[in-house]
């Protein structure tokens, strides 16, 4: 009985599936971007050459440091939760 229900709503079930799956593997991959490491890293290197070469001033500085540092915080404590299966 179930896999006749089943073969009876595939028609609306496969298009439903399909869209949650690639959603899911979206939010998965937005989440490896957003919680890398390496680019927070490399933006906070950027950002020293930038003062460095005059491109920006002490309060810019610190203000865009204080940002990314933040969010290096924020991503070294969801690889900790993580870590501990709390995510």
């Amino acid at each position: 009985m179930n896999m006749l229900l089943r073969l009876l709503t595939l028609p609306l079930s496969a298009p439903i599936e399909t869209a949650l799956w690639a959603a899911k593997k979206i939010s998965e991959r937005a989440e490896d971007v957003y919680y890398d490491e390496t680019t927070v890293q490399a933006a906070l290197l950027e950002l020293e050459l930038r003062l460095e070469l005059g491109e920006i001033d002490e309060e810019s500085f610190e203000a865009e440091e204080n940002q990314l540092l933040i969010h290096l915080k924020e991503i070294r404590e969801y690889k900790l939760q993580r870590a501990k299966g709390n995510v």
